[in-house]
């Protein structure tokens, strides 16, 4: 069996917003970033290029036009060698794609992002609670048999992605397993990412899927109140519940990008990495509203 986890905290920035080389492609597709939106997003993104003592060949082309290209596959679904002519091409494309997922870059900037929308909302950076689920996606033809499994309850094959999310709905840590590994198997892992990457969690709701033998080890082991919304009596169809409607939601919104209602990815890692890549694109939109009302959005501390 295949897993992977994307979690941890925000980072500090990479480089100063001026180093990066201009654009002058026109922004004329729905999942461009904005002006605003790059300005949140710059000082995260690695500038590249010859640098002292290192070398490195000089950047060809624009950081925001590769992750407008990564966002435009993400949004639309589509295969990488089907990109617009008008982005760089789709190998530079790909390899910033599996090159910021493997050295934690993806990782930084949408968890930096995740605490500036929380701070810009008037919480605290780092949550106290959190809401657990999970949710089957059909595997592609590409997703091999090591990483994928059959889930008899929704009577699907593919894989099987479990969330932490804060109150809020903002992700807190992805796990991505084979369909048929059980939510209550699945839990005792992001119990302990829970209680290790972010100790101020004390409290976590879940559904019935995750009753049982989790629920004792998490109070006894990890110190961590574990609270069941089941469904309601004679439910039919589907109901909002208390606190769970959260992370349906964040459901919602990962599934609004076409790239994550269906795997076609190969690795584990990938497709984690399409769902985070799925909330940049809702939280840096969010931050651009905030910060057109004219809201101050906090800005990370500047690498040495």
């Amino acid at each position: 069996m295949s897993i992977h986890v994307l979690t941890g905290h925000g980072a500090p920035a990479v480089g100063d917003t001026g180093e990066h080389l201009p654009t002058k492609r026109p922004r004329t597709y729905p999942s461009d970033t904005s002006d605003a939106e790059w300005q949140i997003l710059a000082p995260l993104v690695p500038v590249g290029g010859t640098q002292p003592g290192r070398g490195g060949r000089p950047v060809t082309y624009p950081r925001r036009d590769v992750v407008d290209a990564i966002r435009y596959v993400t949004r639309t679904g589509c295969q990488w060698d089907a990109l617009p002519v008008d982005f760089p091409p789709a190998p530079l494309v790909k390899h910033y794609f599996t090159t910021w997922t493997r050295d934690g870059t993806l990782n930084r900037l949408h968890n930096t992002l995740r605490e500036q929308v929380r701070q810009v909302e008037g919480r605290n950076r780092e949550p106290s609670a959190a809401l657990v689920d999970s949710q089957t996606v059909r595997g592609a033809e590409t997703v091999p048999r090591t990483s994928r499994g059959y889930d008899a309850g929704k009577r699907a094959n593919g894989r099987k992605r479990h969330v932490v999310t804060d109150t809020c709905g903002w992700l807190l840590a992805v796990l991505v397993t084979g369909a048929h590994v059980q939510d209550r198997d699945a839990g005792h892992l992001l119990m302990w990412i829970i209680r290790t990457v972010f100790p101020t969690i004390r409290l976590v709701w879940a559904d019935g899927g995750y009753a049982g033998k989790l629920v004792d080890y998490a109070a006894t082991m990890l110190g961590i109140t574990v609270q069941i919304v089941a469904k309601l009596a004679g439910q039919v169809g589907f109901v909002v519940l208390p606190h769970r409607w959260c992370v349906e939601r964040t459901f919602s919104w990962i599934n609004r990008c076409r790239r994550t209602v269906r795997d076609y990815e190969r690795l584990p890692a990938h497709h984690a990495a399409m769902v985070y890549w799925a909330m940049i694109i809702v939280m840096g939109r969010r931050l651009a509203r905030h910060q057109a009302a004219g809201r101050v959005i906090p800005q990370p501390a500047r690498a040495p």
